[in-house]
């Protein structure tokens, strides 16, 4: 475990070149299982649960080449040999449930220990993948461990799901890919991330019909090939460094913005205040916001930001609105309506002297513009809460420190260092 000691209350200002959309990275890593020809990715950023994949890789005799440097990445699976395998899926990265489809594809049967659990932001169920890869033909059993099997190709199916899952759709498409005659899959999830990775798996001979919209129609093919892609930047990185421009005071650019995802991204800084302008491909926050929330033209209701999956604000990107509102003068609820569990880093929150009222496991209401305090918080296993603390933090005079903040580190390789670059005062210890 690591801390965050930070010396707060400096406007944080200069240019950010983020780095590759980690929730793009690993479902195209795990989708480059699907064949044998070699397959080069650039811009792949250099994050724990990148190295627990190629790590697991590598156990299985796969070729992997990773410059960090350049993040330049080469896989190539064709010395794959399934009998190293004893069950054991990379630990401690959820994402590992991007394996079934691509194992079972190459193995034709694994198991895996059947202790799913949930996680910090709530129950993550298995269900959903397991519903998707019996629907495209396979066979799941539970005994004691999880065995799932598939006798030759993946057959074409028709498949609705309760919700819109972004791993759960992205295992759909990774089966469907190869799977005999065609699949649709209604209620898909539609993230830039599962754009990314459609786009990967097109490059690689697979055809899909619908990206970027709640339907995906697969025409199943018998083989995919290799390719050269680069993985598009992580536009979660873009608003988080964008918000503590804003939360600072400072002026901060940032390249490679991907500006036709931001339009309600933007519309949610304006609620609090904030001016997001777009240069070209470059996202910018101009010094010294004013920080104040927005009163809706229905005034006898609170303003509110409202997450749910995409195309509504995202979920993960909650957080740092949070922590905004926090400095912004007014009120405003925030609405999680994904998590059930998005919101149990507040008391660590109103150490820093901030005032949200948890209405249920759902909503919390913020109000901002309190006097604040350095603090010692405890950040939960949610990479942008993490984020959130230190924000806060980053914006108040004084030494604070934000504990147990390494799984920031998940999504964010040069993280201090970026801060560094911005003039902030912050170190690992």
């Amino acid at each position: 475990m690591a801390d965050l000691i930070v010396n707060g209350g400096k406007a944080l200002s200069g240019t950010i070149t983020p780095s590759g959309n980690k929730n793009s990275a690993l479902p195209i890593l795990c989708a480059t299982l699907l064949t044998d020809a070699p397959v080069r990715l650039h811009h792949v950023p250099a994050i724990t649960d990148v190295e627990k994949l190629v790590t697991f890789f590598t156990d299985q005799g796969s070729r992997v080449e990773w410059d960090k440097a350049s993040g330049t990445m080469l896989l190539d699976h064709s010395s794959f040999d399934a009998r190293r395998m004893q069950g054991e899926l990379p630990s401690g990265m959820r994402s590992s449930v991007l394996l079934f489809a691509p194992l079972l594809q190459r193995m034709k049967k694994f198991a895996v220990p059947s202790n799913a659990k949930g996680c910090s932001l709530g129950i993550r169920e298995l269900d959903p993948h397991l519903e998707i890869l019996a629907k495209l033909g396979a066979k799941i059993t539970h005994n004691g461990s999880l065995v799932m099997s598939l006798r030759g190709r993946f057959r074409g199916a028709r498949h609705w799901p309760d919700y819109m899952s972004v791993t759960a759709t992205e295992n759909f498409v990774m089966a469907a890919a190869l799977a005999e005659g065609t699949s649709t899959i209604i209620n898909a999830a539609s993230e830039p991330h599962v754009q990314d990775l459609c786009t990967v798996l097109v490059g690689m001979g697979a055809r899909i019909a619908g990206i970027g919209t709640s339907q995906l129609t697969v025409e199943g093919v018998k083989r995919l090939g290799g390719g050269t892609f680069t993985i598009n930047t992580d536009y979660h990185e873009v608003v988080t460094f964008l918000a503590l421009g804003a939360i600072t005071g400072g002026e901060v650019r940032v390249r490679h913005s991907l500006p036709h995802h931001f339009d309600l991204i933007t519309r949610a800084f304006a609620k609090l205040g904030v001016v997001i302008e777009h240069q070209g491909d470059t996202a910018l926050v101009r010094k010294r916001q004013k920080l104040v929330i927005e009163t809706p033209f229905t005034s006898n209701l609170l303003p509110k930001i409202e997450a749910a999956p995409w195309p509504y604000f995202p979920v993960d990107l909650l957080p740092c609105m949070i922590a905004l509102s926090v400095r912004a003068k007014g009120a405003i609820q925030f609405w999680n309506k994904v998590y059930e569990g998005g919101f149990t880093w507040m008391p660590e929150l109103s150490k820093f002297g901030a005032h949200v009222v948890v209405s249920d496991p759902h909503r919390i209401i913020v109000f901002g513009d309190r006097p604040l305090r350095p603090a010692t918080v405890d950040a939960p296993y949610i990479i942008r809460a993490a984020v959130a603390l230190y924000m806060v933090a980053a914006s108040i005079p004084g030494r604070s420190v934000v504990k147990n903040a390494d799984t920031i580190m998940r999504a964010h390789p040069h993280f201090v260092e970026n801060l560094r670059s911005l003039g902030a005062e912050v170190e690992w210890k």
